[in-house]
Order: structure tokens, then C-alpha cells, then sequence
């Protein structure tokens, strides 16, 4: 679950002013511009005029939303060619296709979105991010699912890694993300025989380390975990059940919550619909669905 950690602070202070620097060139735009998920014997997801008055004028006029995100998300965001593909990506485009309009997707860091956001280079950021009462002081948000935690190692867990007690053990994770809080606590709990931690900037990296047996295990969101256990050819395995859900949202400006309750009323339409499901289907994490879409829901 990704959210930025103290020492991306200053990053995104940086990058509000120098923004130019903190994102890569726009690609492709990803998934499909009718909304409807590949493969589907769904219709394509209709236009609703209602919500796309209610959008902010200048968004309405426009006719696309920019959105950042870090393409190195699998299955979530990551990249097909020169193409944004992945659930975050088809779900959001659903949402775009019942506001009528489209979205532009555009690379980026992960630790520059929010920044990108707050500086208005990005309407929106889309990349898995969990909301979190620190985030929701500068960032609004739109909930579109309720994600957890997995751990995966090698089959047949040959280092006899327990996440309850992984001390001692070589343990990789995504920089920037709630997995990197995680293994700060549970070092606190290993002050003589210290966790070895393998931080990357990329998921794939992630996945790579543990796939070499350069780590023990590893652990990241659900749909991410099961997607590399997935696509490992039999080499991986889960450790344990997913734990700590939290919800994920779409980012917005703090200010535009005109947009936060488009998107939210566009989620309500495509779930009616059955998008939402069939999208969730997909990828393998219809567990992870929600109910409802609330703009900055309550959060622990």
C-alpha cells in the first residue's frame, strides 16, 4: 500500500517548485477509451450527461483528465509496450468513459504524483495509492477498494521466513510504501538479530530479488503479491493470509472535491453496471471490492 514516508517529504516539497523534473515524458494512454475491460462481453460503459456537468468547467471543456502514476505496479499500473495498462488503469478509465470524457495517463515516480497533484500537472493520481489521515491533510480522495498486505517466498519457504518474526531474515519491499513502515517496526523488535532489508524503487525489482533468492521473502499490496505468485511459473508462493486492508482512493487537489464527487458518482454508475466487477474479476481481486465510494473516508 503505497503512501509516502518521511523522507519523501522534502521530495515533494522539491518537486512542487521544480516539477518539471520529478515526472517522466507522457506515453501512450492506457486501457480503453470506451471504459468497457478487454475481453469483455460487457457494453461498452455509456456517457453520462448528468456527471459530466457536475465536473469542473475546466476539465468539462477540455474533455480529458491527466493522470500520474508509476507504471511499475503490476498488475495495477505497469507497462505494455509504450502503454499504461492494468486494473487501476481500466477502472479509472470506466470512471472517465461515464463522465464522458477520456484520461490521458502519463509515467511518473511514484514518490512526484501527489506533488504533480497538488501543483496541477496531474487532475488526478492513480497508482494504488492507500488513503491515510497524513495524505488526506494536502490530498483529497475517492475510495475504490480496500487492499491488504501479502507476503510471498521461494516454494516451500526454504528460509522458514515467519512475517510474525522475520528477524534475522533478508526481506525485499518497495521504497515509499506502508511495507517499508512495516519493516521499520518489526526491526524495532529485532535489535539483535536485525532484518536485512532490500528497499527498491520498483516493484519489478521487488519481485525479481526474491525470484534470484537475493531476498527471503518479500511483501507488498494482495493484488500485487498474487499477480507475481502468479506469473512465477510455480517459483513463489504465499506466506500467510492478507492482512491490515485499508482502502485505496484516486488522488485529487485538496481543493477540487467538485471532481473527488464526480469520480465517486461515476464509481456508484459503473458498479450498477457491472464494469467494476468484471474489472475485479479480471485481475483476480474481487475480494478487495467495496460498497461504497466515499470522498476522504474515515480512516484508523
Amino acid at each position: 500500500m503505497k503512501r509516502p514516508l518521511a523522507a519523501t517529504v522534502a521530495a515533494l516539497s522539491a518537486c512542487a517548485t521544480l516539477l518539471a523534473g520529478c515526472g517522466s515524458n507522457s506515453l501512450s494512454s492506457g486501457g480503453s477509451t470506451s471504459g468497457q475491460p478487454s475481453g469483455s462481453t460487457l457494453p461498452a460503459v455509456q456517457a453520462s450527461q448528468e456527471l459530466n456537468a457536475a465536473l469542473p468547467d475546466a476539465i468539462r471543456q477540455a474533455g480529458v483528465i491527466e493522470v500520474g502514476a508509476d507504471p511499475t505496479y503490476k498488475p495495477n499500473e505497469y507497462m505494455d509496450g509504450t502503454t499504461i495498462v492494468g486494473m487501476n488503469v481500466e477502472l479509472l478509465d470506466a470512471v472517465a468513459a461515464r463522465l464522458g470524457i477520456k484520461a490521458h495517463w502519463n509515467p511518473s515516480a511514484f514518490d512526484a504524483i501527489l506533488a504533480g497533484v497538488q501543483a496541477a500537472k496531474y487532475d488526478i493520481g492513480s497508482s494504488s495509492f492507500t488513503i491515510t489521515a497524513a495524505r488526506m491533510e494536502t490530498i483529497t480522495f475517492t475510495q475504490y477498494l480496500n487492499v491488504g498486505t501479502q507476503w510471498a517466498t521461494l516454494a516451500g519457504n526454504p528460509q522458514g521466513v515467519d512475517p510474525k518474526n522475520p528477524c534475522g531474515k533478508t526481506i525485499a519491499y518497495q521504497t515509499g510504501t506502508t511495507q517499508q513502515d512495516e519493516m521499520a517496526a518489526a526491526q524495532q523488535q529485532c535489535a539483535s538479530n536485525p532484518i536485512v532489508e532490500l528497499s527498491y524503487t520498483g516493484q519489478d525489482e521487488v519481485n525479481n530479488a526474491l525470484m534470484i533468492g537475493k531476498a527471503d521473502a518479500m511483501l507488498a499490496d494482495y493484488p500485487i503479491t498474487q499477480n507475481a505468485i502468479r506469473t512465477s511459473d510455480g517459483k513463489m508462493e504465499a506466506l500467510g493470509e492478507q492482512y491490515g486492508a485499508a482502502p485505496y482512493g484516486f488522488a485529487v487537489a485538496k481543493d477540487n472535491t467538485q471532481l473527488a464527487e464526480a469520480i465517486s458518482g461515476a464509481l456508484y454508475d459503473i458498479k450498477e453496471s457491472g464494469h467494476y466487477g468484471a474489472i475485479l474479476d479480471k485481475y483476480g481481486v474481487s475480494q478487495a471490492a467495496v460498497d461504497a465510494f466515499p470522498v476522504n473516508p474515515k480512516v484508523s
